[in-house]
């Protein structure tokens, strides 16, 4: 049964006003929404119905800065491999990983092995799972008018072996999630200028592949149109 326009003009609003935060105040998460949040994040769908996605909510505070001295750490390698544009990155900040309300891991579980039906030939299929089970905590956050963002500026190993995680299981997401003063107009990457969205057009073939070798995102001086500035004329033209 199709959705009332109003429930319709909702969900496509979430889709086009969400955004990657970095910028969180200090305010606390209400218990009963981070739970339907988690709830949200657990009805996603999956690849055979395997469920890979572990969540750990961080309530220690030193384990908190352990973390985002993992994360910091990273981003300074990240930026001495970024030649010209390491100052440009150095700008973007993580300190989200410090100010968030609420700061969950997200790690693949172990056993994962076990699951062959749809990842024969795409084992990556659990990876793919569970950024659903993300996006869907993601937007369910947007609605609830709490920002979400996901660092995935971290050594691997270590952090499996800070949170004591199984042998199998792999983090694969920092999620920094809370009370925000604002959205941001545009992703802040764009407004960062480190990249633009590609149009639709670059994004959509039809019946074979109709694009160029190692094209993958959109540059600032490219011309790339942005799609989600306006997110209530979108929803409606959605509808």
């Amino acid at each position: 049964m199709r959705f009332d326009d109003p429930a319709i003009a909702a969900v496509y609003r979430a889709i086009f006003e969400r955004r990657d935060m970095r910028h969180f105040t200090s305010a606390s998460v209400d218990p009963a929404t981070l739970a339907r949040l988690l709830r949200a994040a657990h009805h996603a769908p999956s690849v055979g119905f395997m469920q890979p996605w572990r969540f750990i909510r961080i309530t220690d505070p030193a384990l908190r800065t352990r973390i985002h001295a993992l994360v910091e750490a990273e981003r300074r390698a990240t930026a001495d491999a970024l030649g010209e544009r390491q100052d440009e990155f150095m700008r973007l900040k993580v300190e989200g990983v410090r100010e968030c309300g609420e700061l969950l891991v997200v790690a693949l579980a172990d056993g994962r092995e076990r699951h062959v039906f749809g990842r024969r030939t795409l084992p990556e299929m659990d990876l793919a799972s569970a950024a659903c089970a993300i996006q869907n905590m993601w937007l369910a956050a947007r609605a609830e008018g709490l920002g979400m963002g996901w660092v995935s500026l971290f050594d691997v190993d270590a952090l499996r072996t800070l949170l004591g995680m199984p042998d199998g299981a792999k983090p694969i997401a920092v999620l920094c999630l809370g009370h925000v003063d604002a959205f941001y107009a545009k992703p802040m990457l764009e407004e960062e200028r480190w990249a633009a969205r590609m149009p639709i057009e670059a994004c959509v073939s039809e019946n074979g592949w109709n694009g160029a070798a190692g094209e993958t995102g959109g540059s600032v001086e490219s011309g790339a149109s942005d799609d989600s500035g306006n997110a209530a004329t979108q929803a409606r033209n959605a509808v």
